[in-house]
């Protein structure tokens, strides 16, 4: 047999802990342990270093049953790889554990898409979807992941690669969930930041993806996640999707006191 593909950590020691208890210490105090738990279709949630935005994904995700199959949505921040990038084997791993691939889910995703390639490359130093999974193991042992990096801002592929994920996901057995990954408005005045935000979030809240588009591109928004986002919304709407909750929202200066020049991160739940 074949050895599985091993992706390895590739900002453990950066952006989170390297060791297991100093990174299940650091989520253990960021997380909401009162929150009411709810079943969610999908959610967006940040990948910064977990000094700053860990408390959003943290306090996100504790109101929320992490569920067997998880979609892993993110920007591709490196430029490695193709356009939309699909790992359909293999094994990821953290300080906390290994994660497997759910391959027949992934290839039924990449079979049934248009746009999406196989491909590693693209991934392997990518933090977008690698920072997400600590805390998803902190909450759950046992899930599989179909990790996807998306590369290209054509709306209409992402659009149709939303579609085709749903078309899979309702024919599928066991209960699956979509995590978008993205931080919001990059290196701005905190006002501006939260100004900007505030606009692109509302979007969001809506389930409205071409509103979101049309906010990013009117007011110049650095959102790195946005084609995820798109993804997540048009896949959440066609697998039953009614509504959204901001979970919270913060700034890297609300962590530092630095508010001259901050990013943005939100948590935010589809049901």
């Amino acid at each position: 047999m074949e050895e599985p593909k091993i992706r390895k950590p590739a900002v453990a020691g950066q952006f989170y802990p390297s060791s297991a208890q100093g990174l299940k210490g650091q989520i253990e105090a960021f997380i909401d342990k009162k929150a009411n738990k709810t079943d969610a279709i999908a959610c967006m949630l940040p990948h910064a270093g977990y000094i700053y935005s860990g408390g959003v994904a943290a306090q996100t995700l504790s109101r929320v049953n992490v569920k067997d199959k998880i979609i892993l949505l993110g920007p591709n921040h490196t430029g490695f790889g193709p356009a939309f990038s699909i790992m359909t084997e293999g094994v990821w791993q953290t300080p906390l554990g290994e994660i497997e691939i759910d391959s027949n889910l992934a290839k039924k995703i990449l079979q049934n898409s248009k746009y999406l390639e196989e491909d590693a490359s693209a991934h392997a130093y990518e933090h977008s979807l690698e920072v997400e999974l600590p805390f998803l193991q902190y909450f759950k042992t046992d899930f599989k992941i179909v990790p996807i990096i998306l590369l290209s801002d054509e709306i209409k592929a992402l659009k149709q690669i939303g579609e085709e994920i749903a078309s899979v996901l309702k024919d599928s057995k066991g209960s699956s969930m979509i995590v978008a990954s993205s931080d919001m408005t990059h290196y701005e005045p905190q006002a501006t930041a939260q100004n900007k935000d505030k606009e692109a979030i509302g979007a969001i809240l809506e389930l409205n993806e071409d509103k979101l588009i049309e906010k990013i591109r009117r007011l110049n928004i650095s959102m790195c996640g946005y084609a995820p986002v798109i993804v997540m919304l048009k896949a959440a709407k066609i697998l039953g999707a009614k509504g959204a909750s901001l979970i919270k929202y913060q700034t890297s200066g609300d962590v530092t006191g630095d508010r001259s020049s901050v990013v943005g991160y939100a948590g935010i739940i589809v049901q």
